[in-house]
């Protein structure tokens, strides 16, 4: 049995991951969970999985949740998640958490040589080359769960990395993908939160609006698997049945296709190298399909993906600026303090504004990316 230890557990893809532990009771233990500051929504798992150990956002969550009579030990912050990530019990770290918050925790994982499940793209956005070294150093595979990269994954399962000539991450469109640039003044965040394919967080489906998500997931390829930016497409897929695909020297191309449902890649993550039934999951029909249809994407319709991708060529503190500086205008837009527009131009400035330190450190990381939140506070106030 597997003991995982399950970062951003209220959050849509802890949910999930929650799901396929209750369906292979035989295979993994919630031996401990983390969490923000949602008690209604984590006790129901607490009492259900009865993890030894909880980790919340802070001491007065930890207080609400003490209260509530439950019997697993209570920490608080990064120093209770790291804790939990190198835990002499646990197998698996699943890092679910939204935003840069959980590196620390992923590089003392990989430290203490646990297999990572890794969910939060941002971690290799702002910390790629930190924690890629660390990986190899201590031979720890990171599996990716992100649907798109779980799929090159599984592409290039078995095969010579250096036989691999482009990959393609597909993108579903998100929210907005039928609006030209004027129809989105005005679009509220009801209209952003409205994904036509996968259920998410708020934060990754608004990222999916204004493909920041995509462009995120540029960044995460490149280091996932050593490749460069020249050699990573995006493409516009509405279906979200081919999740993503890889062409080899000989012009092969191996493609992962499947129902859109989170907890196969999840799944796969957590069972890796084998693979168990997944009873729930609609199984793939391509005559009930029908049609896929592909469509190039459009840079100035989409400048937060052509940003992503700037930004990972400057590469070293600048993909810590992108990250920092979506999440802050984001947090803003659900807020309802700017409009949607307003997220990407947030960005821009900040980008413009940031002079690259090559191959930084991690406090250097920690001290640019609270630099950058301030920063953007600052432009709307």
């Amino acid at each position: 049995m597997k003991h995982i230890a399950l970062l951003g557990s209220t959050g849509s893809i802890g949910i999930q991951t929650t799901d396929v532990i209750r369906n292979h009771p035989e295979e993994f233990k919630l031996f401990a969970m983390a969490f923000g500051r949602n008690v209604e929504k984590a006790l129901p798992l607490v009492e259900e999985f009865n993890p030894a150990i909880i980790v919340v956002q802070d001491e007065e969550t930890k207080t609400k949740l003490s209260e509530q009579n439950v019997q697993a030990e209570i920490l608080a912050g990064s120093n209770g998640m790291k804790e939990i990530a190198t835990h002499d019990h646990v197998d698996i770290l699943v890092n679910a958490i939204m935003g840069s918050v959980g590196l620390e925790a992923t590089l003392g994982a990989i430290e203490s040589h646990k297999q990572v499940a890794l969910a939060n793209k941002e971690t290799l956005v702002t910390a790629g080359h930190l924690v890629m070294e660390a990986a190899k150093k201590n031979q720890v595979d990171i599996l990716p769960v992100d649907s798109e990269h779980s799929a090159i994954y599984q592409c290039l399962n078995g095969e010579n990395r250096k036989d691999v000539n482009k990959i393609t991450l597909t993108a579903s469109g998100g929210s907005f993908r039928d609006k030209s640039r004027s129809d989105l003044e005005g679009v509220t965040v009801e209209d952003a939160l409205n994904h036509p394919n996968w259920s998410m967080g708020a934060k990754i489906t608004i990222d999916s609006a204004t493909m920041m998500n995509k462009g995120l997931e540029v960044i995460e390829a490149h280091w996932l698997f050593d490749i460069s930016y020249d050699d990573i497409d995006v493409i516009q897929h509405r279906e979200s049945v081919i999740h993503s695909m890889v062409e080899f020297k000989d012009k092969s191309v191996i493609a992962q296709l499947g129902t859109p449902d989170m907890r196969v890649p999840i799944q796969y993550a957590l069972t890796f190298p084998n693979r168990l039934e997944m009873q729930e999951t609609k199984t793939l029909n391509l005559v009930e399909i029908g049609k896929l249809h592909f469509e190039e994407m459009d840079f100035d319709r989409f400048p937060c993906l052509r940003m992503a991708y700037e930004a990972g060529r400057a590469g070293g503190t600048m993909p810590t600026v992108l990250n920092a500086a979506n999440e802050q205008a984001v947090a803003l837009f659900l807020e309802g303090k700017i409009s949607f527009l307003t997220i990407e131009a947030l960005i821009e400035r900040a980008l413009e504004e940031h002079e690259v330190i090559p191959k930084p450190t991690l406090d250097t990381i920690v001290a640019v990316d609270q630099e950058t939140r301030t920063r953007i506070k600052s432009y709307v106030k």
